[in-house]
């Protein structure tokens, strides 16, 4: 007998299942949705596309929304659906089917009295699935059914009848699945031949925007970047959003409640572990609570954690049962981030002080697979500092605590290191961390203490020893000593030798690290050939984001050579090059030595460009270097107290000429250009003979120096002198613009006193064609009021037309400056922000970023766009078509 024949009664609620037992009305309705449901138009818009394919999977995690989205979308479609709640119960296929027919018949569907209720639970007649497909499939109007919490079928024999059914069915059907596990459908026929609709885990989580909608639905309302937080919390899932949500609303602070809620004491900790954890066998529910340690896991390194071999078929029915384990490809793995979190205040509970030893574990066998970055971030979550450090320096990392992204990161992870921790590597790592912070004699003294170690106990230094050699030319920048520079340079070479190249080609920074420290210390030496050696080779390192900063140092001082040299243009190229290429990486603002915003100032100033020195000065004033480099500390005493004497404040210049470096070694070009400032001081005092005094002392001969000597003899009156210096100065191509216009203008005013007027206009047009190129203002300004006679000139006039002028006003059709610089894609997402009239603290939520980012981003757009205001970089966008 196939079936059982109607009652005669013709009402549905007659019908009866195979027991005898009338139909369980709760599992053909639609679930309720809360009051605070969020219809989501993105998924909806996605279910649409189950009404053209045969087979919809809407595949999640328990909690991840799925039911409650396909009942929203099935209330909205305005035609009858039959719906059926799965039973883990009762799976027997006679049972299954029979609440299939009547999920079609209490939605109307008719069902021929032919295709009669199975008689017998355990097992259903294959001429009723037939007629049953055959009556569907003649259908005008697809019949659509849905099977909630399918994950619960599990009977093979099931699963093939339900295919059979749908492929025979054709057109005629419409099946969307409900489940936390995969089908066992041969889903992947239907995805190649295109009759197959999915909505999986990562497309039922909430995006901040619908977060913020659902939040508002209970009541609360929350900045962007709290909402955004909660979201990376909970990973958008949905119930977790849900249950944090309504407990906020009892707490006096919502905000700060859903920032702070203790994961492992939350409603959502007692629905994932009653979910997902509790009903796991003890070996899995172990392996969960161990791996929770994990940011990322694989089955060796879980069976390294368990000590068991079981972790590969455990994972994978894990993931395939969407329990909160995500599969990252190549057999790697993840937690979702709350449940990781609830497991790990799990794990502390149940097995107290299991935790450092997981972590042991942990790093010991990513230390093997090459994974260093995780391997310290487990060693120093174990409490083994020896471990960790001797790890981050035998694999040549040293360099990373002063350059790249994790810079910061590392520095805060080794800051937690205590006292206890005596290996050489600890040694080493604190070593770097006292120079970083200027330390230069407890640097010293710890990083020979760990030399003196390595020499006696270490089997295989050579990685150590290359470390301490870095922060050996470090030192050695610091106290401006050339010899000890050479000599760390000298020994790094030979250490090279004896690592194996794998790590140096892993570290290009640390290559470019003792580049920039020997090119800054010759440099500082007055050996800026050398230097341009050293400078060039770390600029044109590889390495990407690692060596950003290191490439922008270099390029600065590279910069700093030019511009001393008088190659304004040059300096200036270099140094945007500089700023630009660690603003591509998002490395803006004090990370770097500052350097190149210096010279960028100096240009401005020898420009006459005041206003945007001053800016660029301010730029560069929180950086780190500025405080212990010598080279820097120089560079911005000069080009501070040159722009106070471009503002006519002399004493003030005179002042901040001194840059009190505390150096080995004094630097010639550094007291030159002191000397010089202090000179160009005392002459606008009207003291010509102590101007001349002070650079007699320490010329040595350098271009810049004689022709401010010979300037400061033609104003004490003797022209000879100032003429016989200049006859004498010998730049051979060496010295720029900068050097050769002044000159140049010295000669002219000696000629004119002389009574040659002819003579020194030509000088000063000659001059005026030099200087054009350069932008350069400054000398002319410096001159006096002897040579506004001869600029005003007919032939001089059209010299000095369009770029530069003696005072008069701008003309109002003058054209508005270009960019100084090419705004960063960073710069470029601010000032569209700003244009949106958004706070400093909403750019920095909107972006991801820290208030003091955005307001470096914003420094550096007025900068380029050559403003001061937020309103008028706007404007200035709007002119330039930036936005």
């Amino acid at each position: 007998m196939a079936g059982i024949e109607e009652s005669g009664q013709g009402a549905t609620d007659a019908w009866v299942d195979p027991m005898g037992d009338p139909f369980l009305r709760t599992r053909f309705a639609l679930p309720t949705r809360p009051a605070t449901f969020l219809r989501r138009e993105r998924l909806v818009g996605h279910l649409d596309q189950a009404l053209l394919t045969p087979l919809t999977v809407v595949n999640g995690a328990a909690g991840a929304g799925k039911t409650l989205l396909v009942a929203d979308w099935v209330t909205g479609l305005g035609r009858p659906v039959a719906w059926f709640t799965a039973d883990a119960v009762d799976q027997r296929p006679g049972m299954f089917w029979a609440y299939v027919l009547q999920a079609l018949r209490a939605s109307g569907v008719p069902v021929p009295g032919e295709i009669r209720c199975p008689a017998d639970a355990s097992r259903v007649d294959r001429k009723l699935l037939a007629r049953l497909a055959a009556e569907l499939s003649g259908r005008d109007r697809p019949a659509l059914v849905v099977l909630d919490e399918y994950d619960r079928v599990s009977a093979p024999e099931i699963a093939e009848q339900l295919e059979f059914v749908l492929r025979h069915a054709g057109p005629g059907m419409r099946l969307i699945l409900v489940t936390r596990t995969e089908p066992l459908l041969p889903v992947h026929r239907y995805r190649a031949a295109g009759d197959l609709t999915e909505i999986r885990n990562a497309e039922l989580a909430f995006t901040p925007e619908e977060a913020a909608l659902l939040l508002e639905l209970h009541g609360l309302r929350l900045p962007a970047h709290a909402v955004g937080a909660l979201v990376d919390r909970t990973g958008g899932w949905a119930a977790g959003l849900r249950l944090c949500a309504l407990a906020a609303r009892e707490s006096p602070d919502p905000q700060t409640y859903l920032k702070e809620f203790e994961a492992g004491r939350s409603t959502v900790a007692d629905y994932l572990l009653a979910e997902v954890l509790k009903s796991r066998t003890a070996e899995t529910q172990d392996l969960l609570l161990r791996v929770s340690v994990l940011e990322r896991l694989c089955p060796d390194l879980a069976d390294a954690l368990t000590e068991r071999t079981d972790a590969e078929p455990v994972l994978a029915q894990l993931h395939r049962e969407n329990a909160f384990v995500e599969d990252l490809g190549h057999s790697w793995y993840r937690l979702h981030p709350l449940f990781r979190e609830i497991l790990r205040a799990h794990l502390r509970v149940r097995c107290p002080g299991l935790e450092p030893e997981l972590h042991r574990r942990a790093a010991r066998w990513l230390l093997r697979s090459g994974s260093l970055a995780e391997t310290i971030a487990h060693g120093a979550a174990a409490g083994d500092w020896e471990f960790t450090a001797g790890a981050f320096v035998d694999d040549l990392a040293i360099g990373q605590l002063f350059t790249g992204l994790r810079r910061d990161e590392l520095t805060e992870l080794f800051s937690r290191m205590g006292p206890e921790a005596t290996s050489p590597a600890t040694d080493i790592v604190r070593a770097a961390g006292d120079l970083s912070r200027c330390d230069l004699d407890r640097g010293l003294a710890r990083l020979h203490h760990a030399e003196a170690r390595l020499a006696t106990d270490a089997p295989d230094p050579a990685a150590a020893m290359l470390s301490c050699a870095l922060l050996e030319a470090l030192a050695a920048r610091m106290a401006g000593s050339l010899d000890q520079a050479e000599t760390a340079a000298e020994a790094a070479e030979e250490l090279r030798r004896a690592v194996p190249a794998h790590l140096l080609e892993q570290h290009p920074e640390l290559t470019a690290l003792l580049l920039t420290h020997l090119g800054s210390t010759r440099l500082w030496a007055g050996r800026f050939e050398d230097a341009r050696t050293a400078l060039s080779a770390a600029a044109g390192c590889s390495g990407g984001a690692s060596t950003a900063l290191v490439r922008e140092e270099s390029l600065g001082l590279l910069a700093l050579i030019d511009y001393l040299n008088g190659w304004l243009g040059r300096a200036e190229h270099k140094a945007s090059a500089a700023v630009t290429d660690s603003e591509r990486f998002g490395l803006c603002g004090p990370s770097g030595s500052g350097i190149g915003r210096l010279v960028l100032a100096a240009v401005a100033v020898d420009r006459d460009e005041l206003a945007q020195a001053r800016a660029l000065l301010d730029e560069a004033v929180g950086s780190r270097l500025a405080a212990w480099d010598p080279v820097t500390a120089a560079a911005r005493s000069m080009v501070t107290a040159r722009l106070l004497l471009a503002r006519g404040k002399t004493r003030a210049a005179l002042a901040a000429v001194d840059p009190a470096v505390v150096a080995d070694v004094a630097s010639p070009w550094a007291r030159a250009h002191a000397a010089l400032v202090a000179s160009v001081a005392h002459l606008a005092e009207g003291r010509p003979d102590t101007a001349a005094e002070v650079l007699r002392q320490v010329t040595d001969g350098q271009p810049a120096g004689v022709v401010q000597a010979a300037r400061a003899q033609l104003a004490a009156g003797r022209p000879g002198a100032a003429l016989d210096l200049l006859d004498r100065l010998r730049t051979e191509g060496a010295a720029g613009p900068a050097v050769t216009v002044r000159a140049t203008l010295v000669r002219a005013q000696a000629v004119l006193e002389a009574g040659d007027f002819a003579a020194a206009g030509k000088l000063v047009g000659q001059a005026l064609l030099e200087a054009r190129r350069e932008r350069l203002r400054r000398p002319f300004i410096e001159a006096g009021p002897w040579i506004r006679r001869l600029l005003g000139t007919a032939p001089l006039r059209p010299l000095a037309a369009g770029w530069f002028t003696t005072g008069e006003p701008p003309r109002p059709d003058a054209p508005a400056p270009l960019v100084v610089q090419e705004l960063s894609g960073r710069e470029r997402e601010v000032l569209q922000r700003l244009a949106q009239m958004m706070s400093t603290e909403e750019i920095a939520a909107d972006l991801c970023v820290s208030v003091n980012t955005v307001k470096t981003h914003l420094k550096s757009v007025y900068r380029k766009l050559a403003v001061n205001r937020r309103n008028e970089a706007v404007r200035r966008a709007r002119e330039l078509r930036l936005l």
